[in-house]
């Protein structure tokens, strides 16, 4: 805490107050160092805590203590690693309340969303132990019986996440579950917006029995922050580098991890199209596209981009989306019973006034919204909550990621039309259709190109479902039991009979060794 800081009030409201950690955490220690940064609440501008911003130095001795501990914890059983996960999962849920404080305080969305996705994130701790122990290789029957061949399943070895500040904690868990249950080791650099939570969560992956230099947090500003991130592509004692943030920021590490051809998993842009037709549940529709829309203060990779509504219902369904957008209740996500928080900086809050100008400016109509909110106690970083009508392919707002809280709405006529301007963007990350026409959906869910689909619901995320993107939108799958195979390499053994014995079981069998990474 700060002596002094209004906030502190909040930070009083911590049942557990050894979990506001503010060192960063390597090989097992809480790490200091003389260069800090402050750590900011977007909702009103104070600062919350401070932070030690680390550099080149201490990300090579984050490395060289998870190569160390690698040799130790890939030699744990599945099932040892799956009970110190399933201990980490119950440790997050049972501070779930802190936790939430934490999110809302740095990175600002209403705590109701901040408890959500700490269940979110617990979720993916849980599978992830469970898979664990199904790691599974192969014995493929061969042409030449003479001959046996298996395949097996190692870690990967050291793995590097860096993570975003808009879901801080569960996109550390969905990156750091299936790199730890697979027997690897990590790094997470997360984002300098929100580094709390990150620190919070190592705490409690500490308190479950992860050892040291498994799970290590380096904490930096922008500035080491780059130079950390260049460390973690280049050095090829880090065998893997998974990323979730801007496409622009995910072409820089690929160039970076080039030349040591490290593995990298990539969640990057969107562009999302939210489609509705003529014959959907109107008020399913509209119910789905504001919780889409606005979750997060529409900062999420996922959320629609560009709103398509067929011709006949456009007027009518442009209309009671903006009442019902006006009723949404602006204010700091500490406080009780608000539905919409502030943006992260002033960069998003300029990039919304600029999509918005540049629509108006082409002939949109705005409905509500389109401008900060000014005075009061929630006028620093908020902006209304905006429907734009009458948009067209011309405008930003269809070109680019908005990453906040506009929407514009495009007309349609029919299914040919909509699919060429649907997939008329470099992104491919995620879309929405309403339609009760179940040939239809499938046509529509068909021909677009994302890498997920949500039909007549607004929710994409779960920790069963492989979460990733097409085209510019990114490379790998996050979650699902695909989630692991980003871990983990594979080893094809061929032995010959008569060459010093075949395969067989016993002690330490081949169903055994094949079946343990």
């Amino acid at each position: 805490m700060i002596e002094g800081n209004p906030h502190d009030r909040a930070w009083n409201a911590l049942r557990d107050k050894s979990l506001l950690k503010t060192k960063a955490y390597v090989n097992g220690v809480w790490v200091d160092h003389p260069k800090h940064w402050f750590v900011e609440n977007p909702a009103t501008g104070e600062r919350i805590a401070q932070v030690p911003s680390l550099g080149i130095v201490e990300a090579k001795n984050a490395i060289a203590a998870a190569s160390a501990a690698w040799e130790t914890w890939r030699r744990q059983s599945a099932q040892e690693r799956a009970l110190v996960l399933r201990r980490w999962m119950g440790l997050v849920l049972a501070n779930a309340d802190d936790l939430a404080l934490i999110i809302s305080s740095e990175q600002g969305k209403p705590l109701m969303e901040s408890v959500g996705e700490v269940v979110s994130g617990a979720s993916y701790i849980e599978w992830f132990a469970e898979e664990a122990k199904r790691v599974y290789g192969e014995i493929p029957t061969m042409r030449d019986s003479t001959v046996r061949m298996v395949t097996l399943r190692h870690p990967i070895g050291v793995c590097a996440a860096i993570t975003p500040w808009n879901f801080p904690l569960s996109m550390i868990t969905r990156k750091v579950s299936p790199a730890l249950a697979a027997g690897c080791t990590v790094i997470v650099k997360p984002a300098e917006q929100a580094p709390l939570t990150a620190l919070a969560l190592v705490e409690l992956a500490e308190r479950a029995g992860i050892p040291a230099g498994v799970f290590n947090v380096l904490t930096a500003d922008y500035a080491d922050s780059v130079a950390i991130a260049s460390v973690l592509c280049s050095d090829t004692a880090v065998r893997h580098v998974s990323f979730t943030g801007s496409t622009k920021v995910g072409r820089l590490l690929m160039r970076q991890a080039a030349p040591s051809l490290k593995r990298l998993s990539l969640e990057l842009g969107g562009n999302a199209p939210f489609i509705v037709f003529d014959d959907a549940d109107f008020e399913a529709a509209i119910q789905g596209a504001i919780a889409n829309k606005f979750r997060n203060a529409g900062q999420t990779c996922v959320c629609a981009n560009r709103f398509y509504v067929q011709e006949t219902i456009y007027d009518r369904f442009v209309t009671a989306f903006a009442n019902a957008t006006s009723q949404l209740k602006v204010g700091s996500g500490i406080e009780g019973d608000v539905s919409f928080g502030p943006l992260i900086n002033e960069q998003a809050l300029q990039k919304a006034e600029r999509h918005v100008k540049d629509a108006l400016d082409r002939g949109a109509r705005l409905l509500t919204g389109g401008e900060r909110v000014n005075g009061g106690p929630h006028g620093h970083r908020f902006f209304k909550p905006t429907v734009l009508a009458e948009a067209t392919a011309d405008m930003l707002c269809a070109r680019e990621e908005t990453f906040g809280p506009i929407a514009p709405m495009f007309r349609f006529t029919d299914e040919a039309e909509l699919s060429l301007r649907a997939n008329a963007t470099d992104f491919g990350l995620a879309a929405y259709i309403y339609s009760r026409d179940i040939g239809r959906v499938l046509r529509v869910a068909e021909a677009l190109e994302v890498g997920m689909i949500g039909i007549n619901t607004a929710r994409l995320s779960s920790e069963a479902a492989p979460f990733g993107g097409v085209k510019q939108s990114g490379l790998g799958r996050e979650g699902s039991r695909h989630g692991i195979a980003e871990y983990l390499e594979m080893k094809c053994i061929v032995q010959k009979e008569g060459s010093g014995g075949a395969f067989r079981q016993g002690s330490h069998g081949l169903e055994e060794s094949v079946q343990t990474v």
